[in-house]
């Protein structure tokens, strides 16, 4: 539970909550600040393999799954799925932290709410 993405005024900020807050602020650098993300995993363990944003994830599969054809690794790189877009920033923290949730998660891809939505309609029935 190092790592974490958070949602903040419409962007996924990750932060390594093992680094202490700040004196002054009291809040945390964050790594990564990104409008969507992107994470790639493996099919069919569900092991993470990257997450960030999507550009650079896509070009990560590419790479990895061109070097892994090269080394007769088909089977291994048609395996390495990258899910990007919107997402809710709780699945996708279990992703992080879950062994193989990734594969579960993709499986209800077509079901879970847009991530971003989704904290808005939370506030917005807590203000109601």
């Amino acid at each position: 539970m190092d790592l974490q993405y958070q949602l903040k005024a419409g962007s996924y900020y990750l932060y390594d909550m093992r680094e202490t807050p700040s004196a002054v602020t009291g809040e945390r650098r964050f790594k990564l600040k990104t409008d969507t993300v992107a994470i790639a995993f493996d099919l069919h363990t569900g092991e993470v393999h990257q997450h960030g944003s999507p550009a650079r994830i896509q070009s990560w599969a590419t790479h990895t799954r061109r070097r892994l054809r090269a080394a007769g690794a088909a089977d291994v790189a048609n395996d390495i799925v990258v899910v990007s877009g919107p997402l809710p920033v709780d699945e996708l923290n279990k992703c992080l932290w879950i062994s193989g949730y990734c594969r579960r998660m993709f499986t209800r891809l077509a079901s879970l709410p847009h991530g971003k939505l989704q904290r808005a309609a939370q506030q917005w029935k807590k203000a109601a």
